[in-house]
């Protein structure tokens, strides 16, 4: 087989995971990053540097076609998109900064996995249990009494806009489900929708800047980004009508029960083995 045919058969197993990954998006609104960055290390042998600055990226450009229905709907309140982003833009970039000084080591590998694991199970959990949170948080229906303090609740905004600037620009998971368990706590009384809106409004505008920090270290795969999204988007589009067929939170469940099995499974690899620096150290004993 010639490297074309090679390089096209290759292509097209990228493409059948983004369709696979953008079926459980567009069916359940869960999976994103969280899925489809352990698939590319787990099942395609994708460093985890290349696979989370790949997915960032392919998160920013398929998330924008939602933002703009939201946008069109006027159900993103711009308010809390520029609180969050004034704590998430300079976590990014000073987070970028960090994975430039560290550069290319097992070390960083492990930081990821770590990371991106720890972020799987916090979204698969939420998502099984979203409803009882919801319930728990929020009015039912929203009352006018004494919320939040305003004041308190824009630094947490800020606070909360900052540890997923990190965590994102690290793992490339935490700015949907974790962006918007976040929302639901701080803001009880708002609109669910514009809360939806508006987290999703954050997530293009820090994956894009993850993203673009990562390309320019060097760690976007660019025709790997372009037939992961040859998949994603005919699978978003199936994966919606899927999903207003079926029970949602059935099938949402369920993809939630696969993102704890990954990211239980990624979690019990990484703290299962060693640390680079132990593994050295080991190393220099004397025998």
């Amino acid at each position: 087989m010639d490297s074309a045919a090679a390089n096209l058969d290759g292509g097209i197993g990228y493409s059948l995971a983004g369709l696979l990954v953008g079926l459980a998006v567009g069916a359940t609104g869960v999976g994103g990053g969280s899925l489809m960055t352990p698939v590319l290390i787990l099942f395609y042998g994708i460093s985890p540097k290349l696979a989370v600055g790949t997915d960032l990226l392919y998160a920013c450009i398929s998330k924008a076609f939602g933002v703009l229905l939201y946008r069109r709907n006027g159900s993103v309140d711009w308010a809390i998109v520029g609180w969050q982003a004034l704590g998430s833009v300079p976590a990014a970039l000073l987070t970028l900064l960090w994975l430039r000084h560290l550069g290319d080591s097992g070390g960083l590998d492990r930081l990821i996995k770590l990371t991106l694991s720890s972020a799987i199970v916090i979204t698969a959990t939420f998502t099984l249990f979203q409803d009882a949170i919801t319930a728990r948080f929020r009015p039912n229906p929203p009352s006018d009494g004494p919320g939040i303090n305003p004041v308190l609740r824009r630094v947490l905004t800020v606070a909360s806009g900052a540890l997923i600037g990190c965590v994102v620009t690290i793992s490339s998971v935490g700015a949907g489900v974790i962006g918007m368990m976040l929302l639901l706590l701080l803001y009880p009384k708002h609109a669910p929708v514009k809360l939806v809106g508006s987290d999703l409004a954050h997530a293009v505008l820090i994956t894009a800047i993850a993203g673009l920090g990562h390309a320019k270290l060097g760690s976007v795969n660019y025709p790997l980004l372009g037939w992961l999204l040859l998949g994603a988007m005919p699978g978003i589009l199936i994966g919606s009508r899927i999903g207003f067929r079926l029970d949602s939170q059935v099938l949402k469940r369920a993809v939630a029960c696969l993102l704890l099995v990954v990211g239980s499974m990624s979690l019990y690899n990484v703290l299962g083995k060693p640390s680079p620096v132990a593994q050295a150290s080991a190393a220099a004993l004397p025998r």
